[in-house]
Formats: C-alpha cells, structure tokens, sequence
C-alpha cells in the first residue's frame, strides 16, 4: 500500500544512513519515477517503488542522486552543505533549511 506523504521535503537536509552522506532534497517523487534497469542495477536494498523518492544534492560532490525515503533520516547537523548546483534550486540558507528559489513567471 503506498504512503501519499512524503516525509521530507524540498530544502530539507538529510543524512542518508547506508551511505553516510549529507545533502539537501531538491526534489520530491510520491513514488519511483525511474526505470526498471535502474532500479535493479543501482536499488541494491530494494526499497519499496510506492514510497516517495528524494532527488539529492550530496554535500561536497559534484553529483546528485535518487534515493528511497527509507533510506534517509533527517540531518542532525544543521550546517549548510557545499554543492554547485544549490543557486540554481535555492535563494538561501535560514533556519537549517534551504529556501526554494522564487520563479519570475
């Protein structure tokens, strides 16, 4: 049965807990969006599909990645993370989360 809430959201910080990294979501999937080969290749723990999924901006890394809600835990840290992409999805840092960028139209 799939959860429609998704726990965290865009500029949230998270720790993901198998892989011991921080980041901050940039984006939020009510259930897996990827392929099948995706899946099987890159998904070793075979999270659940019909839970939310989190697109990542992985502090210090030049990547992003998708990960599995059950995957992920809320940063205790608060500190903000360091990643080239973050001008183009936020306008700043306040609270220990990242405020989304504003659209023009």
């Amino acid at each position: 049965m799939s959860r429609s809430k998704a726990k965290f959201f865009v500029g949230a910080l998270i720790h993901h807990h198998l892989f011991d990294y921080r980041g901050v979501i940039f984006d939020v999937d009510p259930q897996f969006q990827g392929s099948a080969a995706w899946y099987a290749q890159m998904a070793r723990s075979r999270p659940p599909r019909d839970e939310p999924w989190y697109h990542v901006l992985v502090h210090d890394a030049m990547h992003t990645t998708y990960v599995a809600e059950q995957n992920l835990d809320a940063d205790a840290t608060g500190a903000p993370i360091r990643h080239p992409l973050l001008e183009e999805f936020f306008d700043g840092f306040e609270d220990g989360r990242y405020c989304t960028r504003r659209r023009a139209n």
